[in-house]
């Protein structure tokens, strides 16, 4: 008889996100988790002694998730603001459980669009805007409010089923949010 397989806390979490991106956060309990796993609920709980717990560190996962996929632009892409932006609207169109796990669960660590800018999280993101805009990082991040309140918004309403993903669309929109948001920098900064 071959021995049984131990059992990680990493395993527990990849089950739990796993879990959040089929059926949503909602769904993740020792039961479902341990189904994942193949093994009694014992494993599960004895990594973590409540399920909130388990469901903040499947929410850490799924946030880096979410930041690997911003980045993943692909090399046909010229313009990288462009393609984080449409990387963010097709994340909510291609994982839907996962987009309302991190945005609309209240699971998120900060409270505010403020608090998220100054986030670990979200460094490669305001670097690679940094480097593409070639400008400082107070100015980027004023540019990234803009383009993360529209994004956002868009995103939003195509999880939440009220709109069409018409990438072509959606890019012609993101590049006008994008002038506007430079452009009114450039005006304030006369």
């Amino acid at each position: 008889m071959p021995p049984k397989t131990k059992i990680t806390r990493e395993m527990v979490i990849a089950a739990a996100f796993e879990v959040a991106r089929e059926a949503g956060a909602e769904k993740i309990n020792a039961r479902t988790v341990s189904k994942k796993l193949n093994c009694s609920t014992q494993p599960v709980m004895y990594h973590f002694a409540t399920i909130e717990e388990l469901k903040r560190a499947a929410y850490q996962k799924a946030d880096w998730f979410h930041t690997e996929y911003l980045m993943h632009i692909p090399e046909t892409q010229e313009d990288i603001l462009l393609g984080i932006g449409l990387n963010y609207i097709r994340f909510g169109m291609e994982e839907p459980h996962l987009f309302r796990f991190l945005f609309q669960s209240g699971f998120a660590v900060e409270h505010s669009l403020l608090e998220m800018i100054d986030s670990e999280g979200l460094v490669p993101v305001l670097s690679a805007m940094q480097k593409e805009m070639k400008m400082s990082a107070e100015q980027t991040k004023e540019i990234f409010v803009t383009l993360a309140l529209f994004v956002h918004g868009y995103a939003s309403i195509i999880v939440n089923n009220s709109l069409e993903y018409d990438e072509k669309l959606i890019a012609a929109h993101l590049e006008r949010v994008y002038t506007g948001a430079v452009l009114a920098l450039q005006e304030e900064m006369k």
